[in-house]
């Protein structure tokens, strides 16, 4: 099954106009209340009902979930939830490996070292999810109904995050409304959307430079379109995407014959790989005549980073570690 593309994060009523003053267009503004009805507030400000009771959200799929006002044990079924709830200040209480992984991904290593694993990437062993006795999970793009039944029997506080098409300042917003920081959401992506322009005014004479970002696969290489996660990073920076590349979308291409490998070449050339195939993959085709005549390759231009990162959906803490790994490249030109 598709999910339908979500055009709309989890945005209570009550966060209207505070979403609308950061700017968050389009939001989907879904009820949210406690269901204990009281309105005495407690020692922090907090109405005794929102200490205790619950929120009403609506998850990417367009279901109403009821959540906890305030969640103590989180399960993340993906990187991207995990980035997201780790960038908001929670630890969550059960994780799942990386993307292409079995161990989480290098970038989180070390927030994550006393967490349980549950699973691979949205493939949750149920008894270690039971084990983790979570009150929300945060199942990511999860498409499988018979799992996410499964899921919701051990909490129904279960959210699908993201739709197959959403970028991830919109599934981070809904995981931020999702846990009750929607403002800390909105202040996390300002905060990074100001570095990256600050990044990119430092870049000097490679401000505007054509930047390739490819997937080396066991079969070829695939380039990322230009919505895709570490593009839009790249773009934000003041950087541009080659000719070839510049097309709308949030994927990556089929992989590339070496009859067409000129479509991977720009100023820049950012490579990663996800298995140990595309590793030997990339540096089999390394000697060949086709790749040492791309344009990067000759300007010694051509940076390998980490593909649980550059190729993933993205989140806020994956954003930081793509701005890095640019700048310090170009930097050095």
């Amino acid at each position: 099954m598709n999910l339908p593309r979500r055009s709309l994060p989890l945005v209570p009523r009550r966060a209207a106009q505070a979403v609308a003053a950061l700017g968050a267009a389009a939001l989907l503004l879904a009820g949210c209340g406690s269901d204990s009805g009281s309105d005495k507030k407690d020692s922090k400000g907090a109405s005794a009902g929102e200490a205790s009771g619950t929120r009403t959200v609506k998850d990417a799929t367009g279901a109403t979930v009821k959540v906890p006002a305030h969640p103590k044990r989180i399960v993340t079924l993906t990187q991207e939830d995990l980035d997201a709830v780790l960038a908001l200040g929670v630890k969550p209480v059960g994780i799942t490996n990386g993307q292409g992984l079995d161990k989480p991904p290098a970038y989180l290593a070390d927030r994550v070292k006393d967490i349980d694993v549950v699973g691979n990437l949205l493939q949750p062993v149920m008894d270690k999810v039971v084990a983790a006795k979570p009150d929300l999970i945060l199942a990511g793009d999860m498409q499988d109904e018979q799992v996410l039944k499964q899921l919701r029997e051990i909490t129904p506080a279960t959210l699908v995050t993201m739709a197959p098409t959403d970028e991830w300042k919109l599934s981070f917003r809904g995981i931020g409304n999702a846990v009750n920081k929607l403002d800390k959401a909105n202040k996390v992506i300002a905060d990074h959307e100001s570095a990256a322009k600050a990044a990119g005014a430092k870049l000097g004479a490679d401000k505007g430079a054509e930047v390739s970002i490819v997937r080396w696969n066991p079969d070829g290489p695939s380039w990322m379109e230009k919505k895709q996660f570490a593009s839009g990073v790249a773009l934000e920076m003041g950087l541009k995407r080659p000719k070839a590349q510049n097309k709308d979308g949030n994927a990556h291409t089929p992989s590339l014959s070496l009859e067409k490998i000129d479509q991977i070449d720009g100023d820049w050339l950012f490579l990663s790989t996800l298995t140990s195939d595309g590793e030997k993959a990339l540096k089999d085709v390394q000697s060949k005549p086709a790749y040492k005549e791309l344009g990067a390759v000759k300007k010694k231009h051509v940076v390998t980073v980490n593909g649980s990162v550059w190729s993933t959906r993205g989140g806020p803490l994956a954003s930081d570690v793509v701005l890095k790994d640019i700048t310090k490249a170009l930097s050095k030109s």
